[in-house]
């Protein structure tokens, strides 16, 4: 192992937070580390026992296995191991190991080897990285930001961790490496907080567990009191296998979830038939299958997890080859206050009539009288600056704020292009608009008069009559999956990116009646997102309640 700065000696350090221990138990019990099965025969590791949180009841839990299968602790040497950089972590684990087994009624001189022999000091991630095959990997990963971390400890992980890209979180590293060491039909269970599910540092993660292992269960925690001390961690159980993909159950907690509804989930997940159940302490559902791929997991209620996953499975992406319907954004220019103008003093051919957010506020395209002073020509070129003096000229008075720019910079000698080509056919085209933020969906039609500014996104289609699509965009089935992809702002202001937009799902245009495309088409025009929704619910084939 290269060497790397030392082992903290403070617990804060370590981004330590215990766990409570009926959030353990149930974490076991979702796990399947039950003491019906020969635990002394498989391998259990705890990568960052703490005080031992986890391992207490994991060695109760083995000791009574032992008992019920008649095996000494001998005999089980290799069930646990645990390990932690604390070297008074590892004491106060080791002295707790050994309470647990003396209690239990095992000999001294066992207990002792035992908890010697199971708790070891160590980094998980460095020293252990793949030396061990296990059956169980469980626990609490420690929550530290990767870059709070030494720079030479910090190298050491994202060489050892692949997955561990970004700004993610130490805890990322747990997964990976928890995951890799899993024997086939091994589980990983964790509770951790779970933004590595829709952050971009988590899609590398994403994808490792879409290409090996089975997403069984999550539990999302952000309202429990599931830690010994009051924490903003946005805790998620995630019980994970390496297994083929097949049912997975995801359920959503309330702040007064407690112990005796984690034993009612747990019963509820033994009934392979279950029907959802939603209560004022939680909900749960049973998806046929989880969400594939790196791009991020999505969020919401389980019914409306359960609502995406159905539509993913049985409608074509809104980005679509076959239909020539794309996704974009407008033109960043990185210097507005140069290439975005009302009047510039520049030839006539080199404004471009711009549509801006204000634009499109009414729900009516109403162009507030705004150009781009655009260097581009029709092939895609930059203009020549000598056939064009008063271009030339208006350029030259902002030169210094202009090669200022990174774009600039990269580029010396196109130091007056904007940071995006424009691309002219866009101009001529009818396309729908949406604004970058906004509380709900709104998509607004260009006929095709306009250029759009970076903070629009733009929809065209080959395929697709426009206003019968923005009468689909317009309704809560599209409001839905903005909700579950889409960054949420504060005020529950939503992203209406073109990543969150091409994950929308829409029916194949001429599956649409001519009766229902007038409909769509009215309701957009009158901006009436309830017939919308109406028509939308029908053309899924969903419930409107559940769009609710």
């Amino acid at each position: 192992m290269a060497s790397v700065a030392a082992i903290p000696d403070k617990a804060v350090e370590n981004g330590e937070v215990f766990t409570r221990r009926w959030i353990v138990e149930l974490i076991l019990d979702l796990a399947g580390y039950r003491q019906e099965l020969d635990l002394a025969s498989l391998a259990a590791v705890e990568p960052a026992c703490g005080t031992g949180a986890f391992l207490g009841p994991m060695v109760a839990r083995l000791s009574a296995s032992c008992r019920q299968h008649g095996r000494s602790l001998s005999e089980a040497a290799n069930a646990i191991r645990a390990f932690d950089l604390l070297a008074r972590n590892v004491e106060i684990s080791q002295r707790l190991v050994e309470k647990v087994l003396l209690d239990d009624g095992w000999p001294s001189e066992d207990a002792a080897a035992a908890a010697e022999t199971w708790v070891q000091q160590g980094d998980y991630l460095l020293d252990h990285c793949g030396d061990e095959m296990a059956d169980f990997v469980l626990g609490n990963p420690p929550y530290i930001r990767l870059e709070d971390v030494p720079s030479d400890r910090m190298a050491a992980y994202r060489a050892a961790c692949p997955a561990m890209v970004g700004r993610a979180d130490v805890y990322v590293g747990f997964f990976e490496v928890g995951l890799r060491s899993l024997n086939r039909g091994g589980v990983l269970g964790f509770i951790c907080a779970d933004r590595w599910m829709r952050n971009q540092y988590g899609r590398q993660l994403r994808q490792l567990i879409s290409a090996g292992y089975s997403v069984d269960a999550t539990i999302t925690m952000h309202d429990v009191d599931a830690f010994e001390e009051s924490v903003s961690a946005y805790p998620a159980i995630s019980i994970l296998r390496k297994a083929e993909q097949e049912t997975a159950v995801v359920a959503d907690t309330s702040g007064s979830f407690g112990s005796g509804d984690a034993a009612a989930v747990l019963a509820w997940m033994r009934q392979e038939a279950a029907a959802p159940v939603a209560t004022d302490r939680y909900e749960i559902a049973r998806l046929p299958h989880w969400f594939t791929g790196s791009d991020s997991w999505p969020s919401g209620s389980p019914a409306r997890l359960a609502l995406i996953e159905d539509l993913n499975d049985r409608f074509p992406l809104l980005e679509d080859e076959a239909t020539g319907t794309r996704v974009g954004i407008g033109v960043a220019t990185g210097a507005d206050s140069v290439f975005v103008t009302t009047g510039a003093e520049v030839e006539a051919d080199r404004l471009l009539p711009l549509s801006m957010v204000k634009d499109t506020l009414s729900g009516t395209l109403s162009w507030s009288g705004h150009y781009l002073v655009n260097p581009w020509d029709s092939s895609g070129q930059l203009v020549d600056l000598h056939a064009h003096p008063r271009l030339r000229a208006y350029f030259g008075q902002h030169a210094a704020a202009l090669k200022k720019r990174h774009v600039a910079g990269k580029q010396p000698a196109n130091w007056y292009r904007t940071i995006d080509k424009v691309d002219h056919m866009l101009t001529g085209r009818a396309k729908l608009l949406l604004p970058d933020m906004k509380l709900t969906i709104h998509p607004v039609l260009d006929e095709g008069h306009l250029y759009p500014h970076h903070n629009l996104y733009y929809i065209v289609s080959d395929a697709w009559d426009l206003r019968v699509l923005g009468g689909l965009l317009l309704s809560a089935v599209a409001q839905a999956f903005i909700e579950a992809y889409a960054v949420k702002m504060r005020g529950g202001t939503l992203r209406f990116q073109a990543q969150y937009l091409r994950r929308i799902r829409v029916p194949r245009f001429e599956t649409i009646s001519e009766r229902d495309r007038a409909l769509l088409s009215d309701a957009f025009d009158r901006r009436d997102s309830a017939t919308a929704t109406i028509i939308a619910a029908r053309l899924y084939g969903i419930e409107q309640e559940l769009l609710v």
